[in-house]
């Protein structure tokens, strides 16, 4: 967690700078505190939720997320139980979440449409085209990673079912 919230102040302090450059610094460096707090809250009520589903604390979770990374099947049948609820936890929200993915893509491609637009009508072309050719790279990384992570999760309830 520590990672990501290091993750998301950086990047909230570039984006603030970016968007608020007439500003104090420190005005930057404040309201990156403020989207990363809220963001790292998100998250551990997130965690806490997963955790009790679950049925384990903090440290049991991310224990189980990284058998499950490295497919490594476990051979305590109280821990494959656990296994079991995280698998069918994570499939059920990365498949609800799935169901709004084609719109999220399909909006950050009209940002990126839209940027390269401004750009054509301002005559600044590298930072609208850097900036599309980002939105693309997340756009196919958050697809990369998504149908990773559903074949790590497929495979581990096939393996658990196997057993």
């Amino acid at each position: 967690m520590t990672a990501q919230a290091i993750l998301v102040f950086l990047l909230g302090l570039g984006v603030t700078g970016l968007l608020r450059r007439d500003e104090h610094p420190a005005v930057w460096v404040f309201h990156s505190a403020l989207y990363t707090g809220v963001a790292i809250a998100i998250l551990a009520v997130q965690r806490r939720r997963t955790a009790r589903a679950v049925g384990t604390d903090a440290g049991g979770l991310a224990t189980l997320q990284r058998k499950i990374r490295h497919r490594d099947v476990p051979q305590d049948p109280q821990e494959q139980e656990a296994v079991r609820r995280m698998v069918a936890e994570q499939l059920d929200q990365t498949e609800r979440a799935g169901k709004w993915l084609p719109y999220w893509l399909g909006a950050m491609g009209l940002i990126a449409i839209a940027m390269l637009v401004l750009g054509v009508v301002s005559g600044s072309f590298v930072f609208p085209l850097a900036f599309a050719a980002g939105m693309l790279a997340l756009c196919l990384w958050l697809l990369w990673t998504r149908r990773r992570s559903l074949d790590r999760l497929h495979w581990m309830r096939q393996a658990l079912q196997s057993k």
